[in-house]
C-alpha cells in the first residue's frame, strides 16, 4: 500500500494496521459460512483511515487474489470487498460533495443578493473545485459550468451552454433519474443524489456520482439548479469487472452458478408462466481427466461451452460446476421447446471434438424440466433439474430425460424405503414366507424356497420386488440376506425332513465373509450343511470372478446345495457348467408359458435340452413358475425332477411346509 494513500501514520503503524486486516480477511476467508458484511466492514475501516488513492483498491485486490481458497471464496472475498470499498469511498464522497455544495449554493446565495465578497467566494469555488459543476435554470437550460465539468463531458462552455439538461439523460437512466428532476424543479424537494451516466462530446459514455440541488430565491420560490458531478468511471468499470469475475467461470467464461442462480431467481419474480431448464454432463468425463490429463479436459470443457453458446443463444448457458452445464429457458413454450433444444445440445456435442491431437468422442446426459413457474419454488426446479439429469444418466447416458411427477414419487418412494430399511430390520418387519418345491414323481414335497417380506407400517405388505434390487443398491442386501439366511436354517431345523433354498444376490456373493457367516449360521442353528440350498442367478453364476468362484466352491465342499436361478434367461457357454460346483439347475418361469398349449413344442423342446443337459452333468432340475396341471404334467414327462409355482401351492407360512412335510402331502 505504501505510495498508494497519504495517511498520517509511520510505517510501521501502518503495517500494523492492514497486517489487522489481513488476519480479519483470512478468517472471513476461511470461516464455515462467508459472511461479506464483514469483508464490507473491513474495506469500509481502510477508507476511514484514508487509505484512498487511486492504486489502493486494485493493488489490495491483487493481494487478495493470492490468498489460499477456493476459487469461488476468493472470487466473493474481491467482490464484498471491492463493494464495501467502493460504498465507503462513494459515500466519503458525497458527504465532501455535499459539503462543497452547500458552500457553494450559499455562495450563490449571496451573490445574487449583490454581495461582492460573496461573489469572489463562489467564483473560487466554482471555478477551483476538483468536482464538475453547472448551473441551469428551471427550463433546463444550462447557464454556465466549470473547467471541470467541460472537461468531464469534452465540450466548451458556449457549446455546453447551447443545450439542455435532458439532453444528457441517458436512456437507461430516464425512468430513474427524470423523475427525481422533474420534482426538483418543481420545488417539491430541495436536492437528490444518484449515479448516473452521461453522453460525453465524442459519444462515449461517462459515469458521475451526481448531486443535484435547488437554488430558491428569497421568498423560497424555485429558481435555480445546480448540479455537482464526480467522475467514477474507472471505479464503475472496476467493480464491473470484478462482478464479472465473480458471476461467470474464469475456465470457460460461461456464467456461473451464482449468476445462473440470480437469473432463476429474476424469472421467479418477474411476469413469467412458464420456465425450462436442461440440466447437462458430460458422460465419461472422469475418464478423459484421469486417463489424458487436466489441461486436455480444461481444453475439452471450452469446446463444449464454445458449443453450447453456439446452439443455444440467446438462452442463457452457464457452467455450474466440474462437467456440468445448464440452460434456462425463460418464457418456454411448452415441452416441445426443451426437447428441441435438448435434442440440438446432444447433436452438437456429437460431433468429435480434436484436443491436444486426440479426437475425443463426447456424449451427454440431460435432465429437462418445464414447468408453470406458480407450480414450483427455484429450488424445487434446481432439484428436479438434479433428479432427472440422474435419470436420464440410469437410463444409458446419451439421452435426455424429462422430469415426471409419478417417476418422481417412486424414486422417493424408494428412498424412503432405503433409509427405513436397518432399522425396520432391527424392529422386525421383516418376515419369510415358504413355497414348496414338489417332486414330479411323486408329488412330495421336498423342500420350500425363502422369500423375504417386508410388513411395511404404512405401506402394507411388500413382495421382495419392492425392495431386493435396492438393497443390492446401497449394499443392505448383505445384512439383509444374513438375517433371511438365519431365519430359514432356524426354520428347516423344525421340517421333519427336506431342504430349504435361499436366494443369494451377486453382492452377497462377492462378500468376503460369506463362507464364514453361512458356516456360523449353521453351527449357531445345529443345521447340517445339506439341508440348506443357496441360489445364485445364472448371471451372477458366469460372470464369476475367481475369487467368488473360490467362494461358491468352499460353500459346496461345506456340504451347502448350491442351484443355479432363473437359468436358461442368459447367454451363457453351457460348456461351462462342468467346471461348476453346481447341484440344481432352476429353470425359468417364462419358458412355462409355452407349456400351457399342447401344440406349442418350442419351449418344450427348450426345456427338454436343458433337463437332458443338466442330467447329463449329474444335476437335478427345477421348474419354476408352474401353474396348470398340463404344465406339471408336460415338465413330468420331458424328465424334470422337482416344481414350483402357484399350482401346486403359493408362498405361505412355515406352519402350512410343515404340515405338508409331516402329512407327506401328494400335492399334484
Amino acid at each position: 500500500m505504501i505510495g498508494t494513500s497519504y495517511v498520517s501514520m509511520t510505517r510501521a503503524e501502518i503495517e500494523d494496521l492492514l497486517a489487522g486486516f489481513v488476519v480479519r480477511l483470512r478468517a472471513a476467508l476461511r470461516a464455515e459460512s462467508f459472511d461479506a458484511d464483514v469483508v464490507r466492514d473491513i474495506a469500509a475501516e481502510m477508507v476511514s483511515a484514508h487509505f484512498t488513492g487511486t492504486e489502493t483498491l486494485r493493488r489490495t485486490i491483487e493481494v487478495l487474489a493470492v490468498m489460499d481458497g477456493k476459487p469461488e471464496r476468493l472470487a466473493a472475498l474481491q467482490g464484498a470487498f471491492a463493494a464495501g470499498y467502493a460504498a465507503a469511498l462513494q459515500e466519503r464522497g458525497q458527504l465532501e460533495q455535499e459539503s462543497i455544495l452547500r458552500a457553494m449554493v450559499a455562495a450563490w446565495q449571496q451573490a445574487e443578493r449583490g454581495k461582492r465578497d460573496s461573489d469572489a467566494r463562489f467564483a473560487a469555488v466554482f471555478t477551483q473545485a476538483g468536482m464538475g459543476i453547472g448551473v441551469g435554470d428551471l427550463q433546463g437550460n444550462i447557464l454556465d459550468a466549470n473547467a471541470a465539468l467541460l472537461d468531464m463531458l469534452g465540450y466548451t462552455r458556449r457549446d455546453l451552454c447551447q443545450r439542455t439538461v435532458g439532453e444528457f439523460i441517458h436512456p437507461d437512466d430516464a425512468l430513474s433519474v427524470w423523475p427525481l428532476y422533474k420534482q426538483l424543479v418543481r420545488g417539491e424537494r430541495d436536492h437528490f443524489r444518484v449515479e448516473k451516466r452521461f453522453f460525453r462530446s465524442d459519444g462515449g459514455v461517462v459515469w458521475t456520482q451526481l448531486a443535484v440541488s435547488l437554488v430558491r430565491d428569497e421568498a423560497g420560490a424555485p429558481k435555480f439548479q445546480v448540479a455537482m458531478m464526480e467522475d467514477v468511471t474507472d471505479r464503475q468499470q472496476l467493480q464491473l469487472q470484478l462482478r464479472h469475475q465473480a458471476t461467470h467461470d474464469p475456465l470457460t467464461q460461461l456464467p456461473n452458478r451464482a449468476l445462473f442462480q440470480e437469473r432463476l431467481a429474476a424469472v421467479f419474480d418477474r411476469d413469467c408462466t412458464r420456465v425450462g431448464l436442461c440440466y447437462l454432463d458430460l458422460d465419461g468425463f472422469k475418464v478423459i481427466n484421469d486417463s489424458l490429463g487436466h489441461d486436455v479436459g480444461d481444453q475439452l470443457l471450452v469446446t463444449v461451452a464454445q458449443r453450447l453458446q453456439a446452439c443455444v443463444a440467446p438462452r442463457l448457458a452457464a457452467r455450474i460446476g466440474g462437467d456440468e452445464f445448464v440452460i434456462l429457458v425463460e418464457d418456454c413454450s411448452g415441452t416441445d421447446e426443451v426437447i428441441a433444444l435438448a435434442e440440438a445440445v446432444l447433436a452438437a456435442l456429437a460431433e468429435p471434438v480434436h484436443v491436444g491431437g486426440h479426437a475425443l468422442a463426447v456424449s451427454a446426459s440431460i435432465g429437462i424440466v418445464d414447468r408453470p413457474v406458480d407450480t414450483m419454488t427455484v429450488a424445487d426446479a434446481m432439484q428436479a433439474a438434479d433428479i432427472t439429469l440422474y435419470w436420464a444418466k440410469a437410463d444409458g447416458k446419451g439421452r435426455w430425460a424429462r422430469y415426471d411427477e409419478d417417476r418422481n414419487a417412486q424414486e422417493l418412494t424408494r428412498l424412503r424405503l432405503s433409509a427405513t430399511m436397518p432399522a425396520a430390520l432391527e424392529r422386525g418387519e421383516f418376515f419369510v414366507d415358504y413355497q414348496p418345491l414338489v417332486g414330479l414323481a411323486s408329488g412330495a414335497v421336498v423342500g420350500a424356497e425363502a422369500l423375504v417380506r417386508w410388513a411395511h407400517p404404512t405401506m402394507g405388505r411388500l413382495g421382495p420386488d419392492r425392495f431386493i434390487g435396492l438393497a443390492e443398491e446401497t449394499g443392505q442386501i448383505v445384512e439383509l440376506g444374513r438375517w433371511v439366511l438365519r431365519q430359514a436354517c432356524l426354520q428347516v431345523r423344525r421340517w421333519p425332513t427336506g431342504f430349504v433354498s435361499v436366494n443369494l444376490a451377486e453382492r452377497q456373493c462377492r462378500e468376503p465373509k460369506l463362507v464364514t457367516d453361512v458356516a456360523e449360521i449353521l453351527t449357531e442353528t445345529g443345521t447340517a450343511p445339506n439341508r440348506l440350498q443357496l441360489e445364485l442367478t445364472e448371471s451372477a453364476m458366469m460372470g464369476t470372478t475367481d475369487e467368488t468362484l473360490r467362494t461358491v466352491r468352499e460353500l459346496a465342499e461345506m456340504g451347502v446345495r448350491i442351484a443355479i436361478d432363473d437359468f436358461g434367461t442368459g447367454y451363457s457357454n453351457l460348456s461351462y457348467l462342468r467346471s461348476l460346483p453346481v447341484h440344481e439347475l432352476k429353470i425359468a418361469g417364462s419358458f412355462m408359458a409355452g407349456l400351457r398349449c399342447p401344440r406349442d413344442k418350442v419351449d418344450e423342446c427348450i426345456v427338454e435340452t436343458l433337463v437332458t443337459l443338466a442330467h447329463t452333468l449329474g444335476l437335478t432340475v427345477t421348474g419354476e413358475g408352474v401353474e396348470s396341471a398340463l404344465q406339471a404334467r408336460r415338465l413330468h414327462g420331458i424328465g424334470c425332477d422337482h416344481a414350483q409355482g402357484w399350482f401346486f401351492a403359493p408362498p405361505g407360512t412355515p406352519e402350512a411346509i410343515i404340515e405338508m412335510l409331516a402329512s407327506h402331502a401328494i400335492l399334484s
